[in-house]
């Protein structure tokens, strides 16, 4: 399939997220990074990393010499059951997830630039595709990639979630980007430590970042004292897959449920890792935080953590209606159990993640309530009851009606219209409606217009979102301000291109004039090493000579001209 088609088999709401990754973006210098990054990360994990990195790499499209087009690793994702769009830059958590879920590897469009070689502080193409595909052959490995997102964007954030994202993302762009200044850098700074520094409990969208970020991101795999490297901020660092063997340094701790009580710091190298014994094993770490998630377990519990969220979150009747939209009360009986549910705002009805006609957020622009429970004198929940049985219990159409809960809410209004779907009732509509609790509390009156009554018995499930994305979309894919690059030297380009593939024209002599013109182009010096006989014995010779000068100069290049002539040696 082509970017095109890919991009249009998505649902809708995810399509504005996606890029077409034009390939003559990518200068010749460009590829150069990616060459020396990919040169160094195999010679080094070789031995350190899990032993299907090598075989996966080759086996999703991902090449050493040259930066991966995304119709070559789709040829190859399509024989394991997977895609791959790009995207320019961060997207939201819960968009992220939810591409995961399909099956989709979402993989940043740009390449990390030379001043980043080691570590960039935005998505770029090296992590995404390097650090995440490989693995994708491991079946255990893949399917638990799939869960992660199926669960993930069920899990609820909370406002504050969103400020950190923003803060991160921001700070990454300005760190990034050519221009930016101290100043810049340091506002960003202080904008993320001022996000972080607010303390709230941890919502379960912000353990489950943690649960991703020990395993998918920094994950090892083995045994305490034998383990490998699966993580893909490992795979893709040149500086943290060498530091995490560090036992002295880098505690390694068996992975638990209790990983998601370990926060991390974004800004430096990570002070403990967690190993698992297997990807099997990692599916259970997940399925046994998922159990605890308000996703399985409903109830009046689940909808307090809606409404402390203060977010847009679902709650489905076990009927299978829900109602999507910002819980600001939940009412509970004596012995804990919700009986009503209330929303603020816009709010969509939907049943199997499909908005029911009519219902959503402009019917309901002002919030929506609904009691949650069993009528008096009915054996079954409301929902399980024929057209015939209704009307033995005179709950007629243009009849009034009077439903009394056990939990002593009282609806009583004139019966307008009953949905119903797969022989159950899900909804009923009255006019001139009034409900009020045991206390005489009025919960609705006539005056505000049509009551919609939800029915069901409990609520069973409560997660983050609404229940049909498309049309109830929380989030906007916001155009990203590209990090505007000097412009590229034509004559360095040339360079670089003239070393990568040795074009006619481009002989010892010329590049040695070239060389001498940037003196301080140590990356295009190791172009030459890594020419190998090709180039003549003088030219290597000083090349060799000239990385020695830059690395005695520049201590910020030290380390990485280092690992150059590490492997030239």
């Amino acid at each position: 399939m082509t970017q095109q088609e890919i991009v249009a088999s998505l649902p809708a709401h995810l399509r504005p997220f996606v890029q077409l990754q034009e390939y003559a973006q990518y200068t010749p210098r460009d590829q150069a990074v990616w060459r020396f990054i990919m040169r160094q990360l195999t010679r080094r994990l070789r031995d350190t990393a899990h032993p299907v990195y090598l075989e996966g790499l080759a086996r999703t499209g991902i090449a050493l010499d040259h930066i991966p087009s995304v119709d070559e690793m789709n040829a190859c994702l399509a024989q394991l059951g997977w895609r791959a769009v790009v995207v320019d830059g961060f997207i939201p958590p819960a968009i992220f997830m939810e591409f995961q879920a399909l099956k989709v590897l979402v993989i940043a469009l740009e390449m990390r630039s030379v001043e980043h070689i080691f570590y960039t502080p935005a998505p770029d193409i090296v992590h995404e595709s390097a650090g995440h595909a490989p693995f994708l052959v491991d079946v255990d490995y893949a399917e638990f990639l799939q869960r992660f997102g199926e669960i993930g964007m069920k899990a609820i954030a909370t406002h504050q979630d969103f400020v950190q994202y923003e803060a991160v993302r921001h700070l990454s762009m300005v760190k990034e980007a050519p221009a930016s200044t101290a100043a810049d850098i340091a506002a960003a700074e202080l904008a993320l430590e001022e996000a972080m520094a607010v303390t709230e409990e941890p919502s379960e969208a912000a353990l489950l970042t943690r649960l991703h970020w020990w395993t998918v991101e920094y994950g090892l795999v083995g045994e305490l004292e034998d383990y490998h490297i699966f993580g893909a901020g490992l795979l893709s660092s040149l500086g943290e897959s060498r530091h995490c063997l560090d036992d002295q340094q880098v505690r390694k701790l068996p992975l638990t449920v209790d990983a998601v009580t370990v926060p991390y710091d974004i800004t430096r190298e990570q002070p403990q890792l967690f190993v698992s014994k297997s990807c099997r094993h990692l599916s259970q770490v997940l399925e046994e935080f998922a159990a605890a998630m308000c996703f399985q377990r409903g109830g009046a519990e689940s909808l307090r953590k809606a409404i402390a969220a203060g977010t847009v979150c679902t709650a489905r009747y076990d009927s299978g209606v829900q109602v999507s939209g910002q819980f600001v009360e939940v009412l509970c009986d004596s012995v804990g159990k919700a009986v009503y549910l209330q929303t603020t705002g816009p709010t969509q009805l939907a049943w199997r993640d499909t908005e029911i006609y009519g219902h959503g957020t402009a019917a309901h622009a002002e919030g929506f309530g609904s009691p949650v429970g069993r009528l008096k004198d009915f054996s079954r929940c409301l929902s399980e009851y024929s057209v015939d049985e209704l009307r033995a219990h005179h709950i007629v159409i243009g009849e009034p009606v009077v439903l009394e809960f056990l939990s002593g809410i009282t609806v009583r209004g004139r019966l307008q219209h009953v949905l119903r779907q797969d022989q159950r009732n899900l909804l009923l509509s009255f006019a001139d409606c009034t409900v009020t609790d045991l206390q005489g509390r009025i919960l609705f009156e006539p005056a505000w217009g049509q009551y919609d009554m939800a029915v069901g018995a409990f609520i069973d499930s409560v997660y983050g979102g609404t229940a049909d994305r498309e049309r109830y979309q929380l989030y906007k894919a916001v155009p990203v301000t590209a990090a505007v690059r000097p412009a590229a030297d034509a004559t360095l380009q040339e360079l670089y291109r003239q070393l990568a593939d040795l074009a006619a024209g481009a002989g010892a002599a010329d590049l040695a004039t070239g060389l001498a013109a940037y003196p301080d182009e140590w990356l295009l010096r190791v172009e030459v090493l890594a020419a190998g006989t090709a180039v003549d014995g003088a030219l290597r010779q000083g090349a060799l000579a000239d990385l020695q000068r830059i690395a005695d100069a520049r201590e910020d290049l030290r380390e990485v001209i280092g690992l150059a002539l590490e492997a030239a040696a």
